[in-house]
């Protein structure tokens, strides 16, 4: 099995962020699966280039069994919306070539992610032009998300990733979704045909936690990152817009009589501005650290009493499953969950932490302040949500099925155009 996985934001191997695709990569090429991967030049948190891809618009590498090719992305991608834009199309663009005229031999499938939307047009004419199914995989309803947020307001931009949405799904062979809303979603609204569609949903990694887990001293971590005597609350992940961390800084003030501390790890357009905010208002309880590689990340998720996983109130991420809600599971953490629809659902039903209102300052209050009464909720709902998780979303065990989903699919393409080539003889 040959694959083609085109996706801009594949990690470098010391790339901190959501590894979900190295990791299922890496799963696939266990299995005998030869994977190659377009990749992108550009952290999507970056702001530059890395010195290798200084001048250059394509490089090969290798990063374990896979092989990866980086694809020009424009240094523009992080100034502002159409900068963003435009590091989309210039991605668009260099990966379809890249896929084209630098990737050699045949291959069995071709595999898009997205966000960002615009790279499913690439997977297309690749798909098309090379004749071989198109896999492609939903991420985030986009643009929805991009809309409510207040990112995306051009009316012609909007229309025009309505319609690349509209002829992606119409032409996927099939599409992968990562939560139960997304597929109602496609399924309800978008009218996609139900046998188009699969869930394979984020998952934790358990190949790092479960080592930490056994061999770990968090008792000297907080001790070397001056966290003794402190109630560890660590959000991981973007400092973005749509994550609106601003109500964990009013959080932090209404909590500031309490030994508690929210550790804030990563990065993103809205850090400077966060930063700023926290010394005008003397928040004295959040401490902001630049984005960690995954192993480091788990140190510190290890060493915390509960994880945070925050968005914006809007009604699209009402749908989302949030990736770092899966890495406190597996550190045995409870949840802090100020996510509404399916990720309070999930959090509930695993019995692995508390819903607290998107931006409701009060509730955040009343919340924690309930945990610092109660220390065994924080055993209890940690090993429940780790139990919940090793039984539903081993990520081992789902890029497992995910590969068999695409084997099922291959081999269905091959055997319909046996059929075709008999019937023309």
């Amino acid at each position: 099995m040959k694959i083609l996985l085109v996706h801009q934001y594949f990690l470098e191997e010391d790339d901190p962020g959501g590894s979900r695709w190295n990791e299922i990569t890496k799963s696939w090429t266990d299995q005998g699966a030869e994977v190659t991967v377009l990749g992108g030049m550009m952290h999507y948190n970056g702001s530059a280039k890395r010195e290798e891809y200084k001048g250059k618009y394509f490089v090969k590498k290798q990063q374990g069994a896979v092989t990866v090719w980086r694809c020009h992305v424009s240094e523009s991608y992080n100034t502002n919306f159409l900068g963003r834009l435009w590091g989309y199309f210039s991605f668009m663009f260099s990966s379809l070539w890249a896929g084209l005229f630098k990737v050699k031999g045949k291959f069995d499938v071709v595999v898009v992610t997205s966000p960002p939307l615009f790279v499913g047009f690439s997977g297309y004419l690749l798909s098309r032009l090379k004749r071989m199914p198109l896999i492609f995989e939903v991420r985030d309803l986009w643009p929805e998300s991009a809309i409510d947020t207040g990112v995306l307001k051009n009316k012609l931009v909007i229309k025009l990733a309505y319609w690349v949405e509209d002829f992606i799904y119409r032409k996927a062979d099939l599409i992968n979704v990562l939560t139960p809303a997304f597929y109602n979603t496609l399924r309800d609204k978008k009218k996609v045909p139900e046998q188009k569609l699969i869930f394979i949903p984020n998952a934790a990694d358990f190949s790092l936690s479960d080592h930490l887990l056994q061999s770990f001293d968090s008792e000297a971590f907080r001790r070397e990152h001056q966290l003794d005597g402190k109630f560890v609350i660590t959000y991981v992940g973007a400092h973005g817009v749509a994550n609106h961390l601003e109500q964990i800084l009013d959080a932090g003030k209404a909590l500031e009589d309490t030994p508690v501390l929210f550790l804030l790890i990563g990065q993103g357009m809205e850090k400077p501005r966060l930063q700023q905010l926290v010394a005008e208002r003397e928040v004295t309880n959040v401490r902001f650290l630049d984005a960690v590689p995954k192993a480091e990340v788990f140190k510190y998720i290890l060493a915390s009493e509960m994880g945070a996983s925050v968005l914006k109130r809007v009604d699209t991420f009402k749908t989302v499953y949030s990736n770092k809600t899966f890495d406190y599971m597996a550190c045995k953490k409870p949840i802090l969950m100020a996510i509404d629809g399916v990720s309070r659902e999930l959090v509930e039903t695993a019995g692995a932490g508390c819903y607290v209102e998107p931006e409701n300052t009060a509730a955040y209050n009343t919340t924690i302040r309930s945990y610092l009464q109660d220390p065994q909720r924080l055993q209890r709902e940690g090993e429940s949500g780790f139990q919940y998780a090793k039984q539903n979303f081993d990520r081992q065990v789902l890029a497992l099925r995910y590969l068999n989903y695409i084997r099922q699919k291959v081999t269905k393409e091959i055997k319909a155009t046996d059929a075709l080539v008999q019937e023309s003889i």
